[in-house]
C-alpha cells in the first residue's frame, strides 16, 4: 500500500471513530435532563437584563481601565528596562519580576485586605474601579512591559540612527519613529494580554462588591447559589465569549497581515 493510500485509510478510520463516539453520546445522553440543568429558560429569564446591563458592563469597565493603566505603566517600565541608567533598569526589573511571579489573586488580597490594615484610613482613589485598575493593571503591566521591550528591540537600529542623522533628539526619535513601529509589532500579543485581563477580572469578587458592582463571575455565582442550576454559568460563559472571540479574530487577522507583510 502506498503512503498516500495509507494516509487516506488512516483519515477514514479516524472519521469513523469520531462518528461512532458522536452517535454513542447522542443515543445515550439524557437530553431533557441536560437542557434543564444547563439551559433552563426560566433561570435565563431571571438573569436578564442584569447580566448585560450590570455584569457585562462592569466586566468591560474593569478590563478597559486595568488594560489602559497597565499599558501606560508597561511602556514606562519597558523604557526603564532599556535605559542606560542602571538604577532605572534595576527598579524596572524588580517590579516586572515581582508582579510576574506573584499570583494575581495575591495582589488583589493585598489591595483589598492588606493595605487597609497596614494603612488605616487610606484606600486607593476611585473605589472598586480604582482598586481593580491598580491591582489588575500592575499584573498586566509586568507582562506588557516585556512585550513592549521586545517590540522596541525588534525595530532595526538603523531607524533610530536615521532619525538622529536628521537632527532629532533621542527622545523625539523614540516617540516619533521607534515606539509607533514597536507597537505595530506587538499589537497581537498586547491583544492577547487584553483577553487574559478580561478573564482575570473575575478575581474582583474578592474585593467584596455591591450589587451594582458585580462582574460576570460574581453575578453568575450568586444566581447559581439561588437557582441550584448550571444555567448561570453557561450564560456568563457566553458573555465572556462575546468579548474574547472578536478579540481572538482580531489577533489572527493582525498576525496574518504581519505574515503577508514579511
Amino acid at each position: 500500500m502506498s503512503p498516500r493510500k495509507k494516509a487516506r485509510v488512516s483519515r477514514g478510520v479516524q472519521y469513523v471513530v469520531l462518528a461512532l463516539v458522536v452517535l454513542l453520546v447522542a443515543v445515550t445522553a439524557d437530553w431533557a435532563k441536560l437542557q434543564s440543568v444547563f439551559l433552563d429558560p426560566q433561570v435565563m429569564a431571571t438573569m436578564w437584563p442584569s447580566i448585560i446591563t450590570v455584569a457585562l458592563k462592569n466586566t468591560l469597565i474593569y478590563t478597559v481601565c486595568a488594560f489602559t493603566f497597565g499599558l501606560v505603566l508597561g511602556l514606562l517600565l519597558a523604557l526603564m528596562r532599556l535605559s542606560p541608567v542602571a538604577p532605572y533598569r534595576w527598579i524596572a526589573t524588580a517590579v516586572i519580576e515581582f508582579f510576574r511571579g506573584v499570583p494575581a489573586l495575591v495582589v488583589f488580597i493585598a489591595f483589598s485586605i492588606g493595605i487597609p490594615i497596614a494603612f488605616p484610613g487610606r484606600e486607593v482613589p476611585g473605589g472598586i474601579v480604582g482598586t481593580v485598575t491598580v491591582a489588575l493593571g500592575l499584573v498586566g503591566a509586568a507582562y506588557m512591559a516585556e512585550t513592549i521591550r521586545a517590540g522596541i528591540q525588534a525595530v532595526p537600529k538603523g531607524q533610530l540612527e536615521a532619525a538622529r542623522s536628521l537632527g532629532m533628539s533621542h527622545s523625539r526619535a523614540m516617540i516619533s519613529i521607534v515606539i509607533p513601529q514597536a507597537f505595530r509589532i506587538v499589537l497581537p500579543p498586547l491583544t492577547n494580554e487584553l483577553i487574559l485581563l478580561t478573564k482575570d477580572s473575575s478575581l474582583v469578587y474578592i474585593l467584596g462588591l455591591a450589587l451594582t458592582e458585580y462582574e460576570l463571575t460574581k453575578f453568575g455565582r450568586d444566581v447559581l447559589n439561588q437557582e441550584k442550576n448550571l444555567t448561570p454559568l453557561v450564560g456568563i460563559a457566553l458573555c465572556y465569549l462575546l468579548i474574547t472571540i472578536p478579540l481572538s479574530i482580531v489577533v489572527r487577522r493582525m498576525e496574518a497581515r504581519a505574515e503577508r507583510a514579511r
